[in-house]
């Protein structure tokens, strides 16, 4: 039987590169693909795949949030992020909302495919490459509670705090969630509060250190 995919990453090139070699496999099979966050979350809960093939900076909805609201509808579906970034704060932030691996862009796609049969067998995976140092955060992070993380924040907070992070204005971020003004409004006051941050500037910087947004273009 097929292990259903859904490929989630904001460039085209890399979603063409990857579904042309996943098709090549006889046990895998693409059944939709995503450029952003918000398009990766509803295409999950309509084809219901097997696997998510996850990029982590994504437009709309970053895919930290994205995993985090895919695995909360559909705890059955497995997500392996496959990202530029082997930050620790970003490839433990993936893990604790609920990936069950994590690949840089540059490994091999051999290593692409041991990953999947090994999430598909609900184990997890963590490339080599980055193994040691993401470890040796999650010891540091036993050791000494950090102060000032995003769970501090709503689901929706989060959401609002990286559309505010990536300039969009209020108005314009209202519209996208259906929401009225004054709601984002209330929501941007609570998050400044939470995080006793009372400039845009400094939430851009927080939501960039957190892996929330970035500024890659």
């Amino acid at each position: 039987m097929s292990i259903k995919v859904l490929i989630a990453d904001d460039h085209k090139i890399v979603r063409d590169g990857l579904r042309s070699l996943l098709d090549e496999q006889p046990d895998l099979e693409v059944v939709a693909e995503a450029e952003n966050g918000q398009t990766a979350v509803r295409l999950a809960r309509e084809r219901k795949p097997d696997l998510v093939i996850m990029d982590i900076n994504m437009p709309d909805l970053n895919g930290v949030e994205a995993t985090r609201q895919m695995v909360a509808a559909l705890p059955e579906v497995k997500v392996v992020a496959l990202s530029m970034h082997s930050h620790r704060r970003l490839v433990l932030g993936m893990f604790r909302a609920g990936a069950a691996g994590y690949l840089l862009k540059d490994c091999a796609f051999e290593e692409l495919t041991r990953a999947i049969e090994a999430v598909a067998g609900n184990q997890l995976y963590l490339s080599p490459s980055i193994a040691r140092p993401v470890i040796e955060e999650y010891v540091r992070r036993i050791s000494q509670a950090e102060s000032g993380s995003p769970a501090v924040l709503t689901p929706r907070e989060r959401e609002v705090l990286q559309l505010l992070a990536e300039g969009w204005s209020t108005k314009k971020i209202a519209s996208h969630l259906h929401v009225s003004v004054k709601t984002v409004e209330t929501h941007r006051r609570q998050i400044m509060e939470k995080l006793d941050i009372h400039t845009i500037a400094e939430l851009t910087k927080y939501a960039i250190r957190e892996g929330l947004t970035s500024l890659d273009p």
